[in-house]
């Protein structure tokens, strides 16, 4: 709940307004897990809390451990949480978030749906299919309940599921975690990712302060259709465009994800083809690449029945290299939690389906 639907949810239950604010302090700064914990409440008002409400968190029932110290946690979704068929079948669904720690940067990867509609080739998730939205308190449980919670400096959206497909949800939550009664965090330590979907982008940009990461993986529009079906209905000139006309006075960050293939999307012409696709940003930013601007190269993660080949190693680097000169702050990304299948595209609870808590 925000600041505002606390209140009214207090009023309703005959308590002053200001209740709220010390509920809204004993969720999102002291992170209680039970109402009777909210001590400066009188034991009458807790208990009248407790008959209508509760604080939610559900735990993760599952972790594996990578050996580069990555982490996956496997958390329950409610089934009254999730927009599908299967709230009729009383199936219990899952989804995968990943804590991934480097050094002094803690990174979660969270997840906004159970499966995805986008069906990239590449990505795990995608051959799921979809199965519901999650709502925020889904999205903020993947936070609140993380054993390493404290230790977080960094929440990117990209796990499972398309941000832009579930906004509402995705908004609502990011709300609650840079608001000042809420966890108080700087938007700027948040990226949300997307496919590009421009209607949608465009209401987050508006919305949100948040940094944005579009995932991109070709500058040409034939190949990223076969790539990402999404871009037969949502050309990414169309995303580039919209992105222009933003205001960047804020310092937005805007990063752009690049999966690269062996001998299909890592070379040099591809190189050239990104230089002229974000032309228009360049312009509109006037060149700052370094503060606002950057490309991240991806590793490909092998999936089941999928005929894509990963780029060689030093194709990467000359490509990486190429960008650069050509004035785009570009870098490989690191991959992590390969051996848990917990690294880009890789998501999936597929086999999970039907198990019951």
């Amino acid at each position: 709940m925000t600041l505002d639907e606390l209140r009214e949810a207090v009023k309703g239950l005959g308590m002053p307004a200001f209740t709220g604010g010390q509920i809204a302090k004993w969720l999102y700064e002291k992170r209680v897990r039970s109402i009777d914990e909210m001590t400066n409440l009188s034991k009458a008002n807790r208990e009248r809390l407790s008959s209508q409400y509760v604080v939610g968190c559900m735990e993760p029932i599952d972790c594996q451990r990578s050996k580069d110290g990555t982490v996956k946690y496997l958390f329950p979704v409610l089934c009254s949480s999730v927009c599908c068929d299967n709230v009729a079948t009383n199936k219990t669904l899952f989804v995968e978030t990943v804590f991934i720690p480097d050094g002094e940067r803690a990174t979660l990867c969270v997840s906004c749906q159970v499966g995805c509609k986008m069906n990239c080739l590449f990505c795990q998730t995608g051959k799921q299919g979809f199965e519901g939205n999650l709502t925020a308190a889904d999205i903020l449980n993947q936070v609140y309940a993380l054993p390493e919670a404290e230790k977080l400096t960094n929440i990117v959206f990209m796990g499972q599921g398309e941000p832009m497909d579930n906004l509402d949800a995705v908004l609502r939550a990011t709300q609650i975690l840079t608001a000042p009664w809420g966890w108080a965090w700087s938007p700027k330590r948040i990226t949300v990712s997307s496919v590009g979907i421009p209607k949608k982008l465009e209401r987050f940009l508006q919305e949100s302060d948040c940094h944005m990461a579009i995932s991109l993986h070709s500058p040409l529009h034939e190949q990223r259709a076969e790539l990402m079906p999404a871009e037969k209905a949502m050309p990414v000139k169309e995303v580039i465009a919209l992105l222009a006309k933003q205001d960047f006075t804020h310092q937005r960050r805007i990063s752009f994800e690049y999966i690269m293939f062996g001998g299909l999307n890592d070379s040099l012409q591809h190189a050239q083809a990104i230089v002229d696709l974000l032309q228009p940003l360049e312009n509109a930013i006037g060149g700052k690449w370094d503060s606002q601007l950057r490309v991240n190269l991806i590793r490909f993660h092998q999936i089941p029945d999928v005929d894509l080949p990963g780029a060689d190693e030093k194709r990467m680097e000359k490509f990486c290299d190429y960008l650069n000169k050509h004035g785009i702050t570009t870098t490989i990304r690191a991959s992590r939690g390969q051996d848990i299948y917990a690294a880009c595209g890789l998501l999936t609870t597929e086999k999970r389906k039907g198990i019951r808590l």
